[in-house]
């Protein structure tokens, strides 16, 4: 058993646990013997059993004599292990299975009605004779297959056994009939629930005592010059931009006319005044918060120290202009493409043969005439629906209103930005 910290502070709740199991149980049998009026009185003690006499010692046997030794054999030759197959293991004795029932006689079946024997069917007249078609070519000989093998001969499969017939099955007895249940009792209404205590009123909260004022911070140092940067030479003057033409002005739409005056909607009917709602019951006033102390003032923040100034940017070089765009030589003409030649003329194909004629059908024999079907009874006539309100004519809408002309758009800037796209 290890004495770690560990283990024993493991080990002292459980013990504690234990302890307190233990009084726990003391406790309970003291309650059950309060209990009791009368007691048990206590079970005497048993009485102490005498010790056994001390007993002489037993008298020493004398010593067996010595056997001579034997003499060594020598020692056999090892003889090699067979390398035969191992003796197969045993298997149990399989158990012996019942006599297995005898089926039962399958009962005669009653004998089937004999069919009705089926109408004599009427004799379809004759065909016409269909004209010889004209012979067709005889086609040349095939060569002769080869001769193939003969299959083997299958063996005669064996014949089913007879299956023993199916024996009839018993038929099931009724479900008994179940019994009536009895009426459920009448639950008795609940009882009203009573008024809840009233809360007591909390204690007032302490005044905490005030926060110490928060330490000065040391004012940041002043950042360090950076170095001038260098000047740029002056951006040159971009030309200005041209102005765009004036848009002509929208032409003035028609004025929107007024919409007609919609009719007046039906009055409703008036909804039923609902049951006043009960009362609800009274609850208890709540006691009043106690005042919480005023918050102390936190320090004013330091102020920040100011920046330096950032440094003006340098203005930006000129650009050298762009050298001029060699000219191309131009694409020399491609030659003329030469006249296809014409294609030769496709002979005439010979005129069809005209087809035999296909004989004429013979006549269907006629239907014979099927009993008429019973008229079926005139049907009740469907009463007329309720005729439905008629609905307020809807308004025409009314044109819509001219816009009013837009104002002209200010006139752009004149930026000198891409100068230079003007000469490509």
């Amino acid at each position: 058993m290890t004495t770690s910290p560990r283990w024993r502070s493991v080990l002292t709740p459980a013990a504690m646990a234990a302890a307190l199991a233990a009084a726990a149980l003391a406790s309970g049998g003291t309650v059950y013997a309060d209990d009791h009026a009368t007691p048990h009185p206590p079970y005497p003690s048993k009485p102490v059993h005498p010790a056994h006499a001390p007993q002489p010692a037993h008298p020493a046997k004398p010593m067996h004599p010595v056997k001579p030794e034997q003499p060594v054999k020598p020692m056999h030759p090892v003889k090699p292990e067979h390398p035969g197959k191992p003796a197969k293991p045993e298997y149990p004795a399989k158990p012996a299975h019942p006599d297995k029932p005898m089926h039962p006689v399958k009962p005669e079946y009653p004998a089937k009605p004999v069919k009705p024997e089926h109408p004599v069917k009427p004799v379809h007249p004759d065909k016409p004779v269909k004209p010889e078609y004209p012979a067709k070519p005889v086609k040349p000989e095939y060569p002769a297959k080869p001769v193939h093998p003969a299959k083997p001969v299958h063996p005669a499969k064996p014949v089913k056994p007879e299956y023993p017939v199916k024996p009839v099955k018993p038929e099931y007895p009724a479900h008994p009939v179940k019994p009536e249940y009895p009426a459920k009792p009448v639950y008795p209404a609940k009882p009203e629930y009573p008024a809840k205590p009233v809360k007591p009123e909390y204690p007032a909260k302490p005044v905490y005592p005030e926060k110490p004022a928060k330490p000065e911070y040391p004012a940041k140092p002043a950042y360090p010059e950076k170095p001038a940067k260098p000047e740029y030479p002056a951006k040159p003057a971009y030309p200005e931009k041209p102005a765009y033409p004036a848009k002509p002005a929208k032409p003035e739409y028609p004025a929107k006319p007024a919409y007609p005056e919609k009719p007046a909607k039906p009055e409703y009917p008036a909804k039923p005044a609902y049951p006043a709602k009960p009362a609800k019951p009274a609850y208890p006033e709540k006691p009043a918060k106690p005042e919480y102390p005023a918050k102390p003032a936190y320090p004013a923040k330091p102020a920040k120290p100011a920046y330096p100034a950032k440094p003006a940017h340098p203005e930006k070089p000129a650009y050298p202009a762009k050298p001029a765009k060699p000219e191309y030589p131009s694409k020399p003409a491609h030659p003329a493409k030469p006249a296809k030649p014409d294609y030769p003329s496709k002979p005439a194909h010979p005129a069809k043969p005209d087809y035999p004629s296909k004989p004429a059908h013979p006549a269907k024999p006629a239907k014979p005439d099927y009993p008429s079907k019973p008229a079926h009874p005139d049907k009740p006539a469907k009463p007329d629906y309720p005729s439905k309100p008629a609905h307020p004519d809807k308004p025409s809408h009314p044109d819509k209103p001219s816009h009013p002309d837009k104002p002209d758009y200010p006139s752009k800037p004149t930026h000198t930005k891409h100068q230079d796209k003007d000469q490509w």
